[in-house]
């Protein structure tokens, strides 16, 4: 059974003429007897009765109607659906990202790409940059926002946001309204901190930095997500260095205070593998360049 016999079926099973059907079907009558035995031998059924006056349906040729026309549009939808995501109008799309990009732009991209894209569905997943960097490879996720320089071959990346690290420290502290703060000031308490194992790159950077100031930071807390050391620091447990976007988490009970002088850049990238060959990947790696720092 092919797809030309069921349409053939239908138009004969509307017009109930073989002279007029053909005629809508732009072709000679013959070829259109020949396609209807050979969907009826197919269906292993007689579909019309036939004599010199009239063409009539058989029971059997009732029946089909509606599954002929079901399977028919069901073609149709299909091959619809494979030259949308052909052209990156529909389908699906893996997105990972770090916590932070949800102060940095993310929700405000998602708005616009999914307005413009509105039969893509994006699933989005959070993830540390390590977690994220694995899941790149085994294309268990399509594009993903990273905190990390050490990008593998074969990922092709944009950089999508920069920005200072600031003190988070509790509201009751002595240092919590100054309005710039020297980062050794900072010497001598506990440091909450990003876990080594979630982002190497930032919690050495974290470290580098108070180095640099000329002490070792006494890291006590070391945390999976940014917004866990915002909340331990704002119950008074610690101090920390968090990107400058936090503020935006407006937790009670915690202070941000710009750093003196300038420090290593906390910065974003979005990355996806050079090879993939996906238009709906493409038209997102656009809205992303639009909106990254020029």
């Amino acid at each position: 059974m092919e797809f030309r016999h069921l349409r053939y079926f239908l138009v004969l099973a509307e017009e109930l003429h073989f002279g007029r059907a053909a005629q809508r079907l732009a072709i000679s009558q013959p070829p259109l007897s020949t396609n209807i035995q050979q969907l009826e031998a197919s269906v292993g059924a007689k579909l019309f009765t036939r004599n010199s006056k009239a063409v009539q349906l058989t029971e059997a040729g009732r029946a089909f109607v509606p599954q002929a026309r079901a399977l028919l549009e069901q073609a149709q939808q299909a091959a619809r659906h494979a030259r949308d995501v052909a052209d990156g109008l529909a389908g699906s799309l893996q997105v990972g990202f770090v916590g932070t990009m949800l102060y940095r732009g993310l929700p405000a991209l998602l708005r616009r790409f999914q307005a413009q894209h509105p039969r893509l569905r994006l699933t989005l997943k959070e993830l540390s940059s390590s977690d994220q960097l694995i899941e790149l490879a085994h294309e268990r996720l399509d594009l993903g926002f990273v905190h990390t320089t050490r990008v593998p071959p074969g990922l092709a990346q944009v950089q999508v946001a920069s920005q200072p690290f600031v003190a988070c420290l509790p509201a009751d502290h002595a240092l919590a309204r100054k309005r710039t703060l020297a980062l050794s000031a900072l010497q001598g308490e506990p440091f909450a901190c990003i876990s080594r194992g979630v982002s190497a790159d930032y919690h050495e950077r974290i470290v580098s930095l108070c180095m640099d100031a000329g002490f070792a930071p006494e890291i006590r807390y070391e945390l999976r997500h940014w917004l866990s050391v915002v909340s331990l620091v704002s119950q008074g447990l610690g101090v920390a260095l968090v990107p400058q976007s936090l503020r935006q988490s407006a937790l009670p009970g915690a202070a941000f205070v710009a750093l003196a002088g300038s420090s290593l850049p906390y910065d974003t990238y979005c990355l996806w593998k050079a090879a993939r060959d996906h238009q709906a990947l493409a038209a997102f790696v656009d809205a992303v360049r639009v909106g990254s720092p020029k």
